[in-house]
């Protein structure tokens, strides 16, 4: 299972409520959640299928948010 880590500025379940439309496009219903309660509002994407780090940034872009992929 791939796991990718973005930092963004996703900071309310508003903001999750809007960007959900795009994340699920791009990683699927239920494969992705942010930790808004971390400083960095850390989104998590854990998938079996292959996904770019920058198709996911598009999507989080086109939701009208900032996502900066978190190398590990």
């Amino acid at each position: 299972m791939d796991a990718l880590t973005f930092k963004t500025n996703i900071k309310c379940s508003g903001c999750i409520a809007k960007a959900t439309p795009f994340l699920d496009q791009v990683a699927g219903k239920d494969n992705w959640e942010v930790d808004i309660t971390n400083p960095d509002k850390i989104l998590r994407i854990e998938t079996d299928e292959p996904i770019s780090t920058q198709d996911v940034i598009k999507a989080v872009t086109e939701a009208g948010y900032k996502a900066e992929a978190i190398q590990q």
